[in-house]
């Protein structure tokens, strides 16, 4: 099997996958609970907070878990404007989030915010000045992806935060990292971003396990109500044995992103050298993307046509967010590309396993796919 859809979900590590069976095995007590195995259960899961807070480079009490990045998305933005509405009255976001981000921003749209969407390029790219130069007095929130779920394009997050917060101080910025936690390196108390959401699936920890980094002294109205767990952010009782899982895998990671990153990088490489030799083959990832994901598009073919034929050779990749179930590219129609080359779309995204033979497999798919399938059109 190649599996080239890990934007979409990775498999969990073996190790994650042993240490979350012995957590249930043998910490099974609520955290809230006042007698010694509750006590156990919530040191367990302080021990995973404090492990998950280095590899961001934050406090462990600037560490919230969550069920998803999703939910962390939702927490930070709906709580961030919550507390802000009274003087806010405008919103500032890149027109290439994740429907966790941009459908949230859509529904403040709706309810009479002024809401700037900076759009990329045709080439996938983001001017991060303009999202400085949209920042205005009423500005209550900016938020940008780390890295784009679709194309790879990385945005200098700290940088921009670091702009943001020179032109309006009191604008809250949120960063989705979701794509980008395992594999690029950050340091959050090292800048000025209020909020970072993670998830795990996408570093091979189970789906159902996420996590919030919330700056020390940023204020958010949450928008759960419950017992208090996770200090009010994020009530509910805590799934002991997925924060575990999850603090392995970060474990696995930490310290191996420029490691990964190279390795990712000679794949990226191999496999853009071997899509510029098909003639019907445009890449829509910006060159400076980020390795784990690769876009483009085969020309005179739809996407799930040539998903399929892959498919029967064990060749697993996408055409866009799994989350918009085949729907167009929400990044691709914000590029402004043409409706061919967006129906001919394919995403590849690697993990750090993934090897040389796996590129050479898709790319022996795709010229049997322009033998059999465009040939035969």
């Amino acid at each position: 099997m190649h599996y080239l859809d890990n934007a979409a979900t990775t498999a969990v590590a073996p190790e994650v996958t042993e240490v979350i069976y012995e957590t249930m095995k043998n910490c099974f007590g609520n955290p809230s609970s006042l007698y010694n195995i509750g006590m156990h259960a919530e040191q367990t899961v302080e021990d995973a907070r404090k492990k998950i807070a280095g590899t961001l480079g934050c406090k462990a009490e600037e560490f919230y878990f969550t069920s998803c990045g999703t939910e962390s998305n939702n927490i930070a933005i709906q709580g961030a404007i919550a507390t802000r509405q009274a003087w806010g009255k405008s919103i500032v976001c890149t027109g290439f989030e994740h429907p966790a981000v941009y459908k949230q921003i859509e529904r403040f749209e709706k309810q009479g915010y002024k809401v700037t969407f900076v759009t990329p390029n045709k080439n996938g790219e983001i001017d991060e000045q303009a999202i400085i130069n949209a920042i205005q007095a009423d500005t209550c929130l900016a938020t940008f992806m780390h890295v784009n779920n679709e194309i790879g394009t990385v945005l200098n997050a700290q940088e921009i935060a670091k702009k943001v917060k020179e032109k309006n101080g009191r604008t809250a910025i949120h960063v989705d990292g979701v794509q980008a936690w395992g594999k690029l390196s950050i340091n959050l108390n090292k800048t000025v971003i209020d909020s970072y959401s993670i998830t795990g699936h996408k570093v091979h920890a189970p789906k159902g396990i996420g996590g919030l980094y919330l700056r020390k002294g940023f204020n958010i109205e949450p928008p759960f109500l419950g017992g208090g767990q996770e200090k009010g952010i994020r009530p509910g009782t805590e799934n002991i044995p997925y924060i575990v899982g999850l603090a392995k895998a970060a474990e696995l990671f930490d310290g191996k992103q420029l490691e990964n990153y190279e390795h990712l990088k000679s794949l990226e490489t191999l496999l853009k050298d071997g899509l510029r030799k098909f003639d019907n083959i445009i890449i829509n990832s910006p060159n400076n993307a980020l390795p784990y994901v690769v876009n483009f598009s085969v020309m005179g073919m739809r996407s799930e046509v040539l998903l399929h034929f892959l498919e029967e050779q064990r060749i697993y990749v996408s055409s866009g967010s799994a989350c918009s179930k085949g729907a167009a590219s929400h990044t691709l129609v914000a590029m402004k590309l043409d409706n061919k080359r967006i129906d001919g779309a394919v995403r590849v995204s690697f993990n750090a396993h993934n090897t040389a033979e796996d590129v050479q497999a898709l790319l022996q798919g795709l010229k049997d796919a322009d033998e059999k399938l465009i040939k035969m059109n």
